[in-house]
């Protein structure tokens, strides 16, 4: 049997958790961006607050390990996750932020397919952070965060067809690449978290 001296401070889990409810919320505002009625101006101010947040509970993060002697699993580990779950709400803030800076008035369906993975991911990564704790019950998210994943990769390739398709003019066919490489890049870094949170459950079982 192995003895596990871990502390029981629960604050890096906390901070864990809150880090991934701010990702829900800038996956609202980016699903809230694509609705033609938005008014984009605050949606994109309201996204900017929402990074700080998140930014300042990265650094939360990072300064309770310099300060903590004993952490609940490894400091690489703990750097890494806290990273990654910065990069999603980066991704997605840029998404936000070329929608504004572009003015793109028309958005493809197929960007509003991958909000709804985006915001699928974000749902599970908040559910799934309080669980770090026991390591118990992770491994389905880590599963379904892959499926969505490889969802997020055909709607990509989908969308890069009709884009390509000669219907859309060449600006708006740059704009709309950018954009949805933006998306993409959200996608793809919370695979790269589910990926970290695997890679600690088996360390730590």
């Amino acid at each position: 049997m192995r003895l596990r001296l871990r502390p029981v401070d629960t604050s890096f889990y906390d901070l864990f958790t809150k880090s991934a409810q701010h990702l829900v919320l800038g996956a609202e505002l980016l699903a809230e961006m694509l609705s033609d009625s938005s008014d984009k101006p605050d949606v994109a101010k309201r996204m900017r607050e929402a990074e700080h947040l998140a930014d300042e509970t990265t650094h939360e993060i990072v300064r309770k390990v310099n300060s903590t002697f004993v952490t609940p699993f490894d400091r690489e580990d703990i750097y890494s996750l806290g990273s990654g779950l910065d990069d999603v709400m980066d991704m997605m803030d840029e998404a936000v932020d070329l929608i504004l800076l572009y003015e793109v008035e028309t958005l493809p369906a197929e960007l509003s397919e991958q909000v709804t993975v985006i915001q699928r991911c974000a749902e599970l990564t908040a559910d799934a952070m309080p669980r770090l704790q026991s390591m118990k019950s992770l491994e389905d998210y880590w599963i379904e965060i892959n499926r969505l994943e490889n969802a997020g990769d055909k709607n990509h390739r989908r969308m890069l067809a009709n884009l390509f398709s000669g219907e859309y003019r060449t600006i708006e066919v740059l704009k709309l690449k950018d954009v949805e490489e933006s998306l993409e890049g959200a996608i793809d870094a919370f695979e790269k978290v589910a990926n970290i949170v695997e890679q600690i459950a088996v360390k730590e079982s």
